[in-house]
């Protein structure tokens, strides 16, 4: 072996930071001597920039010019040494922002859910987060210390409905040509684990709820690449087979419903062997727990009547008056005029029941009522975009937690919708608003409980700050009660349908 040992993580991190130092430092010099540079408008007496035709290759002389010019700069040279060997964005960190973004806020729900729950490697933080909002509703209904519903339970239930909603939207493209854009985004994830609060919805409705204890994740719930593999390559192979017989004779598509219905009981049956066979929504079972005054109850009961608790008299009274079931989705997208109601076509995962919807609104209206809910003793569903300026292990989001423009001199300038509309940003994760800090009448921070287990952020909980959530939160999903009845009443306008390719139609 070597006889010297190789530098610890922390060690590298400590010498990278080190090295930052100097580079602020060198900028700060920098600043204080440069002059002012030209932004190339004529205004008045200024010349316009000289004229220089446009090349269409890459030279390679003018990149060796561009390098010596770089490295004249000492501030480039430093940054060299720390970039190179550290990911940028541990480098270029800024301490201040993890040393503000505090676990402290003045107000929070008294019950936030526990466990600390974790989906693993799979894509399932929408069921996570919404079985962790409904999950506070039972605590209290049942008056529980700790409890968990079974996020497999919806998992496959959504798996089994989207393949049918697929075949379904197969069925009623058959006129588009197959490379047409609608049908190869069909094809592209036909039952992938995202999804959003209105199919979680829809899943509840139709199949009910249980504890988690009544059926636990499998292997290929909380890992579920191979799975989801096999489940697509059968589908889309299905998918040319419905495509085929829709453009044959008149008898070969009267056999279209038979042999849907094989293709539906093959995949019922990879399903059932990867997750294991579900309860039955309408069988009893019995759940047995202990209340946080440890006593002991026993409950019979169906999925489909335990979720329909949640709307029960009893069960809304202590939820401070909420109905879980009557939540909507609020979003934030400065593409689309605010006050519109938005649909996704092509979207969803139960056939007959409700379409994605959304409220579109300014990101003010999302806040209050979020802050509304928190202080009613409600978690909060919401939807953004993850992994933008945001820290895992730290369990911080806030846009000034990386300083690119420190390390590479350049100035990252796209607003929100422009994020949008260059494909730059969109919903990637779901989780839930537990607590925010409010000065002055005005959020400053948030709490976040994540669902990526205790190993992360302060034992599984993030801290959010308020510009975080201007650029990267696009969806709140709020109790009627705490918007105006004119953001309500948006819901019964016809909804703009996007296309289904629009990031509105991400999954998180």
């Amino acid at each position: 072996m070597g006889s010297s040992q190789s530098k610890t993580p922390a060690a590298e991190a400590a010498m990278a930071e080190k090295l930052m130092e100097r580079i602020r430092a060198l900028d700060i010099e920098e600043a204080d001597t440069r002059e002012p540079e030209k932004d190339f408008v004529y205004v008045g007496e200024d010349e316009p920039p000289r004229y220089m035709p446009r090349s269409t290759t890459v030279s390679i002389r003018t990149a060796e010019q561009w390098e010596r010019e770089l490295m004249k700069d000492p501030k480039n040279q430093l940054a060299l040494s720390a970039l190179t060997s550290n990911d940028p964005k541990n480098v270029l960190s800024q301490r201040s922002t993890k040393v503000a973004d505090t676990q402290n806020f003045n107000i929070k729900i008294s019950l936030e859910g526990s466990p600390v729950t974790n989906q693993r490697s799979s894509g399932r933080c929408w069921i996570f987060a919404a079985t962790n909002v409904f999950r506070v509703a039972i605590m209290r209904r049942y008056n529980l210390k700790e409890f968990e519903l079974s996020q497999a339970y919806v998992y496959y239930w959504d798996k089994l409905e989207k393949a049918n909603y697929f075949l379904e939207q197969i069925l009623e493209t058959t006129g588009e040509d197959l490379d047409s854009r609608v049908v190869q985004r069909l094809l592209e994830g036909p039952v992938g684990d995202g999804g959003q609060w209105d199919m979680a919805a829809n899943v509840v409705e139709k199949y009910g709820l249980v504890p988690q204890i009544l059926y636990p994740d499998s292997s290929n719930a909380m890992s579920s690449g191979t799975m989801n593999s096999l489940v697509t390559t059968k589908l889309r192979e299905n998918a040319l087979e419905l495509r085929r017989l829709s453009r044959k004779s008149q008898s070969s598509r009267s056999s279209i419903g038979g042999v849907k219905d094989k293709m539906m009981r093959e995949i019922h049956l990879m399903l059932t062997l990867m997750l294991g066979p579900p309860p039955n929504p309408s069988k009893e079972f019995t759940w047995e727990y202990y209340d946080k005054d440890d006593k002991f109850f026993s409950l019979k009961t169906t999925p489909l009547k335990f979720a329909a608790e949640l709307s029960s008299k009893v069960s809304v009274q202590a939820n401070s008056g909420a109905d879980v079931s009557s939540f909507f989705s609020l979003v934030n997208d400065p593409r689309n005029s605010y006050g519109q109601h938005l649909s996704v076509s092509r979207l969803g995962n139960v056939i007959g029941l409700r379409p994605v919807r959304y409220v579109n609104v300014d990101i003010d209206t999302i806040k209050k009522a979020a802050i509304a809910m928190l202080r009613s003793e409600m978690p909060v569903f919401f939807g953004c975009d993850v992994g933008k300026f945001s820290n895992s292990a730290s369990g911080i989001m806030d846009t000034g937690l990386i300083d690119y423009e420190l390390g590479f001199n350049i100035h990252l300038g796209l607003t929100k919708a422009q994020r949008l509309m260059a494909g730059e940003s969109l919903m990637t994760h779901a989780m839930v608003l537990t607590a925010v800090h409010v000065i002055d009448g005005k959020p400053v921070r948030w709490r976040v409980q994540n669902s990526w287990g205790e190993g992360v952020g302060t034992k599984g909980f993030f801290v959010m700050s308020d510009k975080w959530m201007d650029e990267f939160v696009y969806q709140a999903v709020v109790d009627p009660r705490f918007v105006s009845s004119e953001t309500r009443d948006i819901l019964k306008q016809e909804p703009r349908m996007l296309p289904v390719w629009d990031p509105m139609g991400a999954l998180a």
